[in-house]
């Protein structure tokens, strides 16, 4: 075992400047990296897969847990060679995946218990929250840092500005929680926009791929007009004679929708 080089070091080395294109913006303050591996609770013998470790701020904290094994997805090949020498200084703890985690199946990386633990590239955060979710059973938790907007629409409650398809999807199959608030400063180069680590426990009972499928689709409708009334935004779904069979009233708006009265449409279409 070697130890570490700084963080600093390694981004001199290996020529990680960040890149707009890739959504990268690095953690690096190693408090802030502890507390969010924190945030994800106990994870002795856990199998923790991380998205976009950069440099490695956060890959270091996870490893300094008590996880059985970290496995780094990164799709920039500089970062994923920083992961490899990093790899020397915790033998058989860090496997490197040089993938693109948008097509990757991250489930089939790591045996049960498996947690994600990531700061999410920006770009691509919520594709990538979407196709986790379609399989949350898998998870035994998600942490995961999104824009604070993101964040907040992700956590928002039914009435709320902010309340959307990415609220009811997430909640519906998670219980979600909004665990931390971190500012532009924190991140090498500062982004534009505060951040925020979302944590996701998914639910026990799991829609299966068809009830997922037209969730998605009930929702996309809903919202995708949210000025307008349900019987009008839904209307290419069934309109009135779906929200009938619900017990819903056709001229109430997408916002004001319980999580549960979406999944009562979802099963009926």
């Amino acid at each position: 075992m070697t130890p570490a080089p700084p963080l600093r070091d390694t981004i001199a080395q290996f020529r990680l400047d960040a890149r707009r294109k890739l959504g990268q913006h690095f953690l690096l303050d190693e408090n802030l990296t502890a507390k969010i591996a924190r945030q994800a609770g106990g994870l002795a013998g856990r199998h923790v897969v991380e998205v976009g470790p950069g440099p490695g701020g956060l890959t270091r904290a996870l490893l300094g847990t008590q996880a059985a094994k970290v496995i780094a997805v990164e799709v920039d090949p500089r970062a994923a060679e920083a992961m490899r020498a990093l790899a020397a200084s915790y033998p058989d703890r860090l496997d490197i995946v040089e993938a693109d985690a948008l097509s990757a199946d991250l489930a089939a990386l790591a045996p049960a218990p498996r947690q994600i633990v990531a700061n999410l590239p920006y770009n691509i955060a919520t594709p990538l929250l979407i196709g986790w979710l379609r399989q949350a059973g898998a998870w035994e938790r998600m942490t995961l840092m999104f824009q604070l907007e993101v964040a907040e629409r992700i956590a928002a409650r039914p009435g709320s500005a902010e309340y959307g398809r990415l609220s009811v999807l997430a909640q519906w199959t998670c219980t979600v929680s909004l665990l931390m608030r971190i500012p532009p400063a924190a991140f090498t180069p500062p982004p534009k926009v505060c951040s925020a680590v979302v944590g996701f426990v998914p639910r026990p009972a799991q829609p299966d791929a068809e009830l997922f499928a037209a969730m998605e689709r009930l929702t996309a409708a809903a919202f995708g007009q949210r000025r307008k009334m349900l019987r009008g935004s839904l209307r290419p779904l069934g309109g009135e004679v779906l929200l009938d069979r619900a017990g819903i009233a056709a001229d109430r708006r997408a916002e004001t929708l319980s999580v549960a009265e979406f999944e009562s449409l979802a099963r009926l279409l």
